[in-house]
């Protein structure tokens, strides 16, 4: 399971043209960032799973109270939502912008249905809609944004949208168990760090 999910993890980051005399450096630093945002995105995987668990354990690390969210069953790591997370996050980082919706008025729902991971069809008639993504930015370490998510600025639960979609805390969530998780830095940006965080449920 952990060779899939490290696996599943592994993303490249593109490389500036250099003159030859600075590629072989360049090509060291790129493999050491891809290597530490491999382990850091696990990080994220598994620190999730663990808050998802025994939520109560976790209030005062994430600074809200958890002792009333229900334990739920760990996320299982999707590929196919790992490669739309890893997407979205590029695209941001790429375009300069931080949101649910992309330039183009494109939401998440209709980015996962287009990958393969089908969705109900009521779900992608309007194209901008999102049921199932989380974003943050401008926080690299992978327990840093998920704490980031899960605090939610301090809402109360009824109010934390990103707290009641990573804990699964309504009915509709509940039943969400694939999880994918992708981020992406550009230091020329607003952020330089964004993430984005997907967990939904198949309609078969």
């Amino acid at each position: 399971m952990k060779r899939i999910i490290y696996t599943a993890l592994i993303y490249f980051f593109g490389l500036a043209l250099l003159s030859s005399s600075q590629k072989t450096e360049t090509s060291v630093n790129a493999s050491q960032q891809t290597s530490t945002c491999v382990g850091e995105l696990k990080a994220a995987f598994d620190y999730l799973n663990a808050v998802r668990a025994n939520p109560a354990a976790y209030s005062e690390e994430i600074g809200v109270d958890l002792s009333g969210v229900e334990a739920r069953p760990a996320l299982v790591w999707n590929e196919t939502l790992a490669k739309v997370a890893k997407e979205k996050a590029d695209d941001m980082a790429a375009r300069n912008y931080f949101a649910h919706v992309n330039p183009e008025g494109y939401g998440m729902n209709y980015f996962i249905n287009k990958a393969g991971y089908a969705l109900d069809p009521d779900w992608v008639k309007d194209v901008s809609k999102n049921f199932f993504e989380s974003l943050s930015a401008g926080v690299e370490g992978g327990k840093a944004f998920i704490i980031q998510l899960i605090n939610d600025g301090g809402l109360p639960n009824a109010q934390a949208g990103h707290r009641q979609h990573l804990l699964s805390m309504d009915n509709f969530w509940k039943s969400c168990v694939d999880i994918g998780i992708g981020q992406s830095y550009n230091e020329n940006t607003t952020y330089q760090w964004y993430t984005c965080v997907i967990i939904a449920k198949h309609t078969f």
